[in-house]
């Protein structure tokens, strides 16, 4: 018999990337989302993860091999950041039935792991990169350190493995998610060829001009998927990125060509997108119009806040991956291959024009 997932968060980025991987490689899959999209191969399971009598009641008749968790909610300030994601991982796995089968449970966080919370995000004292997991926690609250304590709870009660998965930004195809730096940038180039405006880098020179690294949302699936299957992989954490490094200063210009357009030339001063695009909502209405685009509320497609807080950190950024290569996890994707498969899959989708 096949195997079967339980992916939460199917409608998001990470999300779906993860399913379709799971039906190409036959699993059967089930992608819980509040508010589900239509998903080829995947069974939808509609739940709101903040109520645990109805998460329990949607999870009935679920019995996955794994579980995927990709999910997240922004709240205004990190303590509830902290008591909301926390409740939803606790009522989630509270609400499975008792494994009567091995399970495994992957859980998806982030480099926020290394560089603080929101609230102190890339400041006070942080490790140095590149950053690997033997580094640990930071002495502050965070909620990707609730989450992981969500899971290790779970699973010395019911006894499933665990692995948590750290990615840098990820890039990849989703609408109206929290986190989404390919596509606001692909929104943000469009609206530059539309109206004239300079290509303008928007974060920092430190970022501008110091190594980074990315995650394809399609090497963090493949990544999910081995940790799964791996025994040695198995109650581990685990940084996951691309495989490459560059500047700012090199993929602007790469980014610039795919849309037709100059990049302009970086003189070391931070213009936020959030600023630079504050008032582009009528606009972007305007042209989905025109054009018959499929999205045309630009709050759905774009998430400036994050794209900033990402390219205008003060310090450099890098990965290290040494721990899963030296456990057979060799995959690597290219990044500006992984923008332009992106920026390819929303015009084809009539996201961009």
């Amino acid at each position: 018999m096949a195997k079967t997932a339980l992916v939460v968060g199917a409608s998001g980025i990470v999300g779906s990337a993860t399913a379709a991987l799971l039906v190409e490689q036959g699993w059967a899959v089930q992608g819980l989302a509040r508010r589900p999209v239509a998903q080829p191969g995947v069974e939808p399971v509609v739940a709101d993860l903040q109520d645990a009598a109805a998460t329990a009641s949607a999870l009935g008749d679920v019995r996955p091999d794994a579980v995927f968790l990709t999910t997240w909610l922004r709240q205004d300030s990190e303590a509830e950041n902290i008591r909301v994601n926390a409740a939803m991982v606790r009522n989630l796995l509270d609400g499975l039935a008792k494994p009567d089968t091995p399970r495994h449970v992957a859980l998806v966080t982030g480099l926020k792991h290394y560089l603080g919370p929101f609230e102190a995000y890339g400041k006070g004292a942080l490790p140095q990169t590149p950053f690997r997991e033997e580094q640990g926690r930071l002495d502050i609250e965070n909620f990707y350190y609730a989450q992981e304590d969500e899971v290790f709870a779970a699973a010395a009660r019911d006894g499933f493995t665990w692995s948590v998965h750290r990615p840098h930004t990820v890039i990849g195809k989703a609408v109206g998610n929290a986190m989404n730096m390919g596509t606001t940038l692909a929104v943000y180039a469009s609206l530059c060829r539309e109206t004239g405006r300079p290509f303008t880098f928007p974060g920092s020179a430190a970022q501008w001009s110091g190594l980074t690294d990315m995650t394809d949302a399609r090497q963090l699936a493949h990544h999910l998927l081995w940790a799964t299957e791996t025994e040695a992989a198995q109650d581990e954490a685990f940084n996951v990125v691309n495989g490459d490094v560059f500047r700012w200063q090199w993929m602007w210009g790469r980014i610039a060509a795919w849309f037709g357009l100059e990049a302009a030339p970086f003189d070391g001063v931070i213009r936020p997108l959030e600023q630079q695009m504050a008032d582009d909502a009528p606009l972007w209405r305007a042209l989905a119009e025109r054009e018959g685009l499929a999205e045309p509320d630009l709050a759905r497609l774009a998430s400036p806040w994050h794209s900033d807080a990402d390219l205008g950190r003060p310090i450099e950024v890098v990965t290290d991956m040494s721990k899963s290569r030296r456990m057979g996890f060799t995959r690597y994707q290219p990044t500006d291959d992984a923008f332009f498969a992106l920026f390819e899959q929303l015009r084809a989708d009539r996201l961009i024009p």
